[in-house]
């Protein structure tokens, strides 16, 4: 960000410790409405970024986070001190989300976006079984499994990271496709993919082994199908620290050990 005389607004999460660090902020700097903003200050955690990059999205305020939570992989250091100047010494990276259409067995249908990943997953004791299409082709015609997570680059090293999927940079244009917990075939460890695909899960039997998809702030039931594409058209501009921005942080995490 260039601008000396940027506008600056400021969200923060519900616990203690966002809500003493928003009050020494405001001691110290002059904050205006978030929708008035021209960048963002989000205090918390990842959860507070995502909250804050779906509720401005429309708006395309950049967002920059301080880490006040636990892990704050989205997150800057949380410091008091030069933040005018960290803002315009920012690197921006480009967020896009993904776009959900989930099919439910009532014949509705619900609509949503998210930043990091969507899963479908097995709600009761029953394995799961689901079709995977990719461009409207057969790909598996029965994945016998807990689920099924899709991500995005921002999303990688989320949850994806845990279920052992790859791991890979913002700008790469991909999306990882991984399977929860796999049972059959047992030796199929996910798919990377174009990031132009569209993703489409089928819950087979889904009655008997009804299975939810969840996402970002997204939960729904019932589900008979997902269909899942990346959303080009729309966009958040996300703030780092220079030096610490999220593509450094991806390459490093690969070697975490």
């Amino acid at each position: 960000m260039q601008d000396k005389n940027i506008k600056i607004g400021l969200v923060c999460s519900g616990n203690e410790v966002a809500k003493r660090s928003a009050l020494i902020l405001k001691s110290k700097y002059k904050f205006v409405r978030p929708t008035q903003a021209d960048v963002i200050v989000a205090l918390g955690g990842d959860g507070t970024v995502l909250e804050t990059l779906h509720k401005f999205l429309k708006q395309k305020i950049p967002i920059y986070g301080m880490n006040r939570g636990h892990i704050g992989f989205l997150m800057n250091e949380y410091s008091e001190k030069n933040l005018l100047t960290r803002l315009r010494k920012s690197k921006s990276t480009k967020l896009y989300p993904l776009r959900i259409k989930s099919f439910l067995n009532n014949g509705s249908i619900k609509e949503s976006i998210a930043f990091n990943d969507v899963s479908l997953i097995r709600n009761t004791r029953q394995i799961a079984k689901i079709c995977i299409e990719i461009n409207n082709t057969k790909k598996i015609d029965q994945l016998l499994c807990d689920g099924c997570l899709i991500s995005t680059p921002a999303g990688s090293s989320a949850y994806n990271l845990s279920l052992r999927g790859p791991v890979f940079p913002v700008e790469a244009q991909l999306l990882a496709l991984t399977p929860i917990s796999p049972y059959r075939p047992r030796r199929w460890r996910g798919a990377l993919l174009p990031n132009n695909v569209k993703i489409t899960l089928t819950a087979l039997e889904e009655k008997k082994r009804p299975v939810r998809a969840e996402a970002d702030f997204f939960e729904t039931n019932n589900i008979k199908k997902l269909e899942v594409a990346l959303d080009k058209k729309q966009f958040v501009n996300l703030l780092f620290d220079q030096g610490h921005d999220l593509e450094e942080r991806i390459i490093n995490e690969q070697f975490l050990y």
